[in-house]
């Protein structure tokens, strides 16, 4: 399942850098996860009070929050496919379950 999921992120992000003529080199992969935490940090503050909420409904934000944490899941996944990172093997050793 895991390993699904991370080639249907890597497929898409190819798709879309290749589209906007982007290059992800190997820093790329780790400038986007903290570009991702930012936006879901950006999120959370306003949806906690913390932040202007440019006049979106708490519903408008929770939608938005959901969005970010998607990102940063993608994220986390073409880092670790990149990095050649055996996620399934970590879970499972840190988390004493096996995903799937």
């Amino acid at each position: 399942m895991l390993d699904r999921l991370r080639d249907q992120f890597e497929e898409a992000s190819l798709k879309y850098s290749e589209a906007n003529g982007l290059t992800r080199d190997p820093d790329w992969f780790v400038l986007k996860l903290h570009e991702e935490l930012g936006e879901l940090t950006q999120v959370w503050n306003r949806l906690t009070g913390r932040g202007r909420t440019h006049g979106r409904s708490e519903a408008e934000l929770r939608e938005a929050l959901t969005d970010e944490t998607a990102d940063l899941l993608g994220h986390v996944l073409l880092f670790a496919r990149h990095n050649r990172l055996d996620l399934a093997a970590a879970i499972e050793r840190k988390w004493r379950f096996r995903p799937g």
